[in-house]
């Protein structure tokens, strides 16, 4: 099994120093949306979509206040269909999407490969499908999954993975791929647990936002703070998941590594193709 760690999604919004901690207060900041392609023994896995091709196509759909304020780049070779192209790989061989949750700038992607089934937690589903609450009708765009996608829905059953619940998402396969709940960011956000041969990913989704903040003393920029208070459902619940992830990281790093879907120092330390000259500033 290989793994690629992609951005499906590139964002620069204004406010480099309340967002990386450093620069000019008006600067634009980098964001991306970290995916994971996995190329198993029978199909292709994608982890996350981010912005897809109808994002690219056709912005308005996002919401002027998302334009606005994340400043997505919008292009269409950083969608996951065309990287997997750029890759050698066939799209069509992309039989599984396991999105951390349905937010917009994780489900972008979705009706890049309508053949899929999506895993996701139940409540999740159930929240992006009927959008409860004005939060919902803004973070969940139902264009993105209009073509009807081959729901898979997911309940936790008792399983269990480093001493968090766990379920099973690809049931029928070689891969070892697990939902985590982590919920507060959304009502059934999850995080994916993946086996490889070196031990295990575990891609957190947005349970964080800032490498810092799974440190033994942990630290977060202003802005990202405060961004992540305004979009979380549950407060106690997404700072509670904070602390085990810590818990985890502290007692299990040589076995996990975790990383988060927008810190961008978090991907390029771990794509594997050599780094060019941006993005090596940006790593710096």
């Amino acid at each position: 099994m290989k793994v690629h760690h992609l951005d499906c999604g590139s964002m620069c919004p204004l406010g480099r120093r309340l967002i990386h901690g450093e620069g000019g207060w008006l600067a634009p900041a980098t964001l991306c949306c970290h995916c994971l392609l996995i190329e198993g023994r029978n199909s292709l896995i994608l982890v996350d979509t981010g912005l897809g091709t109808g994002d690219v196509a056709n912005p308005a759909r996002l919401g002027a206040a998302f334009n606005a304020v994340v400043r997505p780049r919008l292009l269409m070779e950083e969608t996951a269909l065309h990287q997997i192209r750029a890759l050698g790989l066939d799209p069509g061989d992309v039989r599984h999407l396991v999105p951390t949750h349905l937010d917009l700038d994780h489900a972008g992607g979705l009706g890049d490969f309508p053949l899929a089934q999506v895993h996701v937690h139940a409540p999740e589903l159930q929240a992006a499908l009927e959008r409860p609450t004005l939060h919902e009708k803004s973070r969940y765009i139902p264009a993105q999954w209009a073509h009807g996608p081959q729901w898979a829905s997911h309940n936790v059953n008792g399983d269990t993975w480093m001493g968090f619940d766990a379920v099973r998402a690809l049931p029928d396969t070689d891969e070892e791929v697990l939902l985590v709940p982590l919920t507060g960011h959304t009502r059934g956000h999850t995080g994916v647990a993946v086996r490889t041969g070196d031990g295990w990913l575990l891609h957190c989704g947005d349970a964080y936002f800032f490498r810092g903040e799974m440190d033994e003393d942990p630290h977060c920029p202003a802005g990202l703070r405060i961004f992540q208070s305004l979009v979380q459902m549950d407060s106690t619940q997404r700072l509670a998941n904070q602390r085990r992830l810590r818990e985890l990281k502290r007692d299990h790093g040589r076995e996990v590594t975790l990383f988060c879907a927008h810190d961008p120092v978090e991907l390029l330390a771990m794509v594997d193709r050599p780094l060019t000259a941006a993005e090596t500033a940006v790593a710096a």
